[in-house]
């Protein structure tokens, strides 16, 4: 049914997007350390991705308050 379809989904879905907040920032984290450190870019890009990561997550949670 979709209760149990939206249980699984809440259940599966923090962990399916820590892991893709942990991919994305090793693949910026050549920016805060290494012979051409830019702080300001590393920082920029980990908002950037921040920011869309939370616009999933409300367009997510308006989704799943709506079905249910």
């Amino acid at each position: 049914s979709v209760n149990v379809v939206s249980r699984t989904v809440r259940f599966i879905f923090p962990i399916v997007l820590g892991v893709i907040f942990l991919i994305g920032f090793l693949f910026n984290a050549g920016h805060f350390f290494g012979e051409n450190a830019d702080l300001k870019k590393g920082i920029t890009r980990v908002l950037v991705f921040v920011v869309i990561a939370g616009a999933v997550v409300g367009i997510f949670t308006y989704l799943i308050g709506i079905v249910v």
